[in-house]
């Protein structure tokens, strides 16, 4: 399950013994009450308060509240509390305002009867004071129209969602879904027709009027653009003013729609006015556009199909001159029907899954009429990517200026602006690109317009460059040319492209004319349509002038001479490559990255055995210059998770680094709802054998290390009932202990007592490890005997360490093996520790590239342990097998509420008492109320019970 669904399920267990209470309260900042739908924990007001706080002085928060504490409620009950009290002054104030501009009108003639001053008389700015009082009477004016402009609109607003809402438009909108059916068919039928025109000339001379939409359009650069008859007013149609509302965000899609379920059951179920945004990927009711399955495929063909809709008019303009194709519209972009939709999606909250459903019944775009209703939502939710890259934002009509951010589930959050704004390309889809485009150009180049050759050319420069840069030849076989000399060498941007003899090239113009020509789709479109003859054919006169495009095609790739040498591209023979993306919807990525400033990324340059095997990539060093303009923007930033700690890397790393006034900045951190006596951490310095634990990478290996584990693992298995989940560094290390106790025999002794699970590489088998593991513990539990339980060992920043949870039985014991430092080899992580010794200053005497390290390490220790408690009944024992667990530094970046309660063992035995103290307490437990909580949350799609 993902850690924010699983953060409100976690919630709902944990209340599963209040019952449902007359809406509670909570102190606020002014002595006001926070509505809530039952009596809030301590740490909840606390938590809403700052939150409150924070929202009101315009901060930068970063909120740390366990999974279990009820955070997603406090968001949305302390956040919306202060969107409604701001709405409410801002009433008043409008209202205020609007009355002395009454007053002011009743008193003209005294203020007309007032004596001017002589002429001469200066104001303070050194102006003539009448011109300072008419611009100020001017200012005032102009306020007071503004406002009254926002009043008559709002109350229109609140009248049309009104009037849904009371169902008084049901029957105007159903006729006009039966109105729009008959449209909808009749469009649906002409997208899968395309009109025909006698062909009778040579194949190569004359082209079939199919392959129009395989054709670039005419581009114009942004200098030179035109304005699209019929696009403008379309535009000024749909510009409404933004009212000051929350945009929250989180990771995945399940994350979000529980969200947005919590909001429905808090007290602003009824009244908020929320939009769920999403990808088109998620959104889309075409399902001839859906069926392409790749999100990059999808988008193009959705924008193309905009285009056509507003190329139509033209179209029918030149219809008596030259009979035009038909081009393909999409039937569900409707401004009526997606203006309906809007309302709809205003009167009441709804989650991504009711606004698709409502999509199909109303039969308009939900990805476009979710966005129609941003402007009057209070509360936009939506996922990471869409709120932190720039163009998307931007294209989804997001505007950030004056407003509040929310990022929850933020622990990654430096790595997700990293990974958004990085690019990989490998070898081979430079060359498959290359070829694509070559033959694509030379098919079409009759029929292309001067700037679509120039911009088509100038773009194979650039793979073929690329290509070198790797030290191949694009008019080769990508998998058979060797690369002479391997290994990994870092660039920046600057020198990367000086090396590659490709600065000449405005990077800028490429992106644009990529993103604006669609050409990755018309490429796509062309290799779907000619790449395979097999897939392709569908009539035997369409056979004949395949078989002649093929015959053209293999021309340019078998035009070799006697020494083998080729005379023009290979044809990609990989049939899978055309069946996904094309290479260059990747590739437009890579070009995008290299447009940012030269000091905020490298370019990585791996060759490994073959060209096709090597790759460009683009690493970005600087994550906070693409959270800048978030935090300059908005009025307050709230990021928040479960586990927040190490907090330095967001202060430096971003906020100080994005140019926020550390004063800006506020933190709080609040503890668990669990009793001090349901948690037991310890850090354990050494063995049974009195063995000294520490897992660096010189020692880990040795045998009497792994041994030493071993013999802790069997007295734990002992004594600690149901599941035991024991975390290793990597898989490779996982791997050799494993091997190594079944070696040894050890294996076999801890299979006496619990049932051995390994966590698996592949994603797709993990639901079913997890099922067995919970089946089995369930088992053991009921049935008693020599087996206890399971043990399940798991990886560090794999499958089982974040999102998943180890609730109840299914986790009564966490074991840490080791510090799982990063590997400090790497290339990338090596260019960003020399990054950050030269742009950030040392703290507390330490490297701020060896403050990375530990803080990597420790978020992803703290991410791992916190697996197993998940709300106030749960309880459990944490084990840190090492002793620098105990050195200050790395203690104090544990979480406050796990480190207040550990306690640092220098010997097993002291240890293994306590153990058996928390083991005789459960037994007590047990006989008392049950062993076990009734529901086990430990994935997304399946609850044991």
């Amino acid at each position: 399950m993902e850690s924010g669904a699983v953060a409100a399920g976690a919630e709902a267990g944990a209340r599963s013994a209040c019952p449902p209470v007359a809406v509670g309260a909570a102190a606020g900042p002014e002595g006001g009450r926070f509505p809530f739908p039952y009596t809030p924990y301590l740490i909840q007001e606390r938590f809403m308060a700052a939150l409150y706080s924070a929202l009101e002085a315009g901060r930068v928060g970063i909120f740390e509240s366990p999974t279990g504490t009820g955070k997603s409620l406090s968001l949305i009950c302390g956040a919306l509390s202060w969107l409604r009290d701001f709405e409410e002054k801002k009433q008043q104030e409008e209202a205020r305002l609007l009355a002395l501009e009454d007053s002011g009108r009743e008193g003209k003639q005294q203020l007309t009867s007032v004596e001017p001053r002589p002429p001469d008389s200066k104001g303070t700015a050194g102006e003539p004071d009448w011109v300072t009082a008419f611009v100020q009477k001017k200012e005032e004016r102009d306020m007071v129209d503004k406002l009254k402009e926002e009043q008559i609109r709002r109350k229109k607003r609140e009248d049309r969602l009104e009037k849904i809402r009371h169902n008084v438009q049901l029957k105007y909108a159903a006729k006009r879904k039966r109105s729009e059916d008959d449209e909808t068919k009749h469009l649906l039928q002409l997208s899968k027709e395309v009109l025909s025109e006698g062909a009778g000339v040579d194949f190569l001379e004359q082209l079939d009027h199919n392959e129009d939409e395989l054709i670039l359009a005419e581009y114009e650069s942004d200098e030179e653009k035109k304005v699209v008859p019929g696009l403008e007013e379309d535009d000024d149609d749909l510009e409404e003013e933004h009212v000051t509302k929350i945009y929250y965000c989180s990771r995945t899609h399940s994350q979000l729609s529980q969200f947005v379920r919590e909001v429905q059951k808090s007290p602003f179920g009824k009244d908020t006015r929320l939009v769920s945004l999403g990808s088109r990927q998620n959104l889309c009711v075409n399902e001839e556009v859906r069926s392409l399955g790749a999100l990059q495929l999808i988008n193009d063909r959705c924008m193309e199909m905009q285009k056509n809709k507003h190329e139509k008019k033209s179209d029918e303009e030149m219809e008596g001159k030259k009979r035009r194709v038909s081009r393909t519209i999409c039937p569900f972009y409707s401004y009526e029907q997606m203006q309906f939709l809007r309302d709809e999606v205003l009167v009441e909250v709804k989650d991504i899954e009711q606004l698709v459903a409502l999509g199909k019944e109303t039969k308009a775009c939900p990805y476009y009429g979710s966005r129609y209703a941003i402007p009057a939502a209070q509360l936009v939710v939506l996922p990471y990517q869409m709120l932190l890259h720039e163009p998307t934002r931007s294209a989804a009509g997001i505007k950030l200026k004056d407003q509040v951010v929310i990022i929850d589930e933020a622990h990654n959050l430096i790595d997700t602006i990293t990974c958004i704004h990085s690019a990989e390309v490998s070898g081979s889809q430079l060359c498959c690109a290359h070829s694509q485009l070559w033959q694509y150009m030379e098919r079409y180049r009759k029929r292309l317009k001067a700037k679509n050759l120039m911009y088509i050319k100038q773009i194979l420069y650039l793979l073929e460059r690329f290509v070198a840069m790797l030290g191949g030849n694009v008019n080769q076989n990508p998998g058979c040319q060797a690369v002479s000399q391997t290994g990994t060498v870092l660039k920046s941007i600057n020198d990367f492209l000086f090396q590659s003899q490709i600065d000449n090239i405005n990077l800028f113009k490429v992106q644009r004319y990529c993103e604006k020509s669609l050409i990755s789709r018309k490429l796509f479109g062309f290799m779907e349509r000619y790449g395979d003859p097999a897939t392709a054919v569908k009539t035997n006169r369409e056979t004949q002038k395949l078989a002649g495009l093929q015959n053209f095609l293999l021309t340019l790739q078998q035009g070799s001479d006697k020494d083998g040498s080729l005379q023009g591209p290979p044809v990609e023979a990989e049939n899978n490559q055309l069946r996904t993306a094309s290479p260059l919807m990747q590739i437009e990525g890579f070009l995008s990255a290299l447009t940012n400033a030269n000091q905020d990324g490298r370019v990585i340059l791996n060759r490994q055995g073959t060209v096709g095997q090597s790759s460009l990539k683009f690493l970005l060093l600087n994550p906070a210059v693409h959270f800048a303009k978030v935090v300059e923007e908005c009025r307050a930033v709230i990021i928040a998770g479960g586990t927040m700690q190490p907090v330095a890397d967001f202060r430096e790393q971003l906020l100080s680094c994005a140019g926020v006034d550390p004063a800006r900045v506020v933190e709080f951190s609040c503890g668990h709802v669990i009793p001090p006596e349901n948690i037991l951490p310890i850090i354990l310095c050494s063995g049974p054998s009195n063995q000294q634990l520490e897992f660096t990478y010189q020692t880990r290996d040795l045998p009497q290390m792994m041994d030493e584990t071993g013999r802790i693992l069997c007295n734990l298995c002992n004594v600690v009932p149901g599941g035991v989940v024991c975390f290793f560094p990597s898989y490779e290390y996982e791997k050799q202990v494993y091997a190594h106790w079944e070696k040894t025999g050890l294996l076999t002794r801890l299979a006496t007592k619990k049932k051995i699970f390994q966590e698996p590489k592949k994603a797709n088998q993990v639901e079913q490890v997890l099922m067995e593991y919970a089946k089995c513990i369930k088992r053991c539990s009921q049935a008693g005997g020599q087996m206890t339980g399971a043990l399940l060992l798991s990886v560090v920043g794999g499958k089982m360490s974040e999102g998943i949870n180890f609730s109840d039985d299914l986790g009564r014991c966490v074991i840490m093996v080791g510090m799982p430092y990063p590997n400090i080899k790497s290339p990338e992580l090596q260019e960003k520790m020399t990054w950050l010794d030269k742009t950030m200053p040392r703290a507390a005497g330490q490297a701020p590239s060896r403050v990375l390290i530990e803080n990597l390490c420790m978020k992803a220790v703290n991410q791992s342990i916190g697996r197993a408690i998940r709300h106030q009944k749960d309880f459990a024992s944490i084990l840190l097998l090492d002793h620098r667990y105990a050195r200050p530094a790395i203690f104090n970046k544990l979480p406050q509420w796990i480190r207040e309660r550990t306690q640092v063992k220098p010997a097993f035995g002291s240890a293994f008492a306590e153990l058996r103290k928390v083991r005789a307490c459960i037994l007590i437990t047990a006989t008392k109320t049950v062993s076990h909580c009734p529901h086990l949350y430990f994935s997304q799609t399946f609850t044991l019970k």
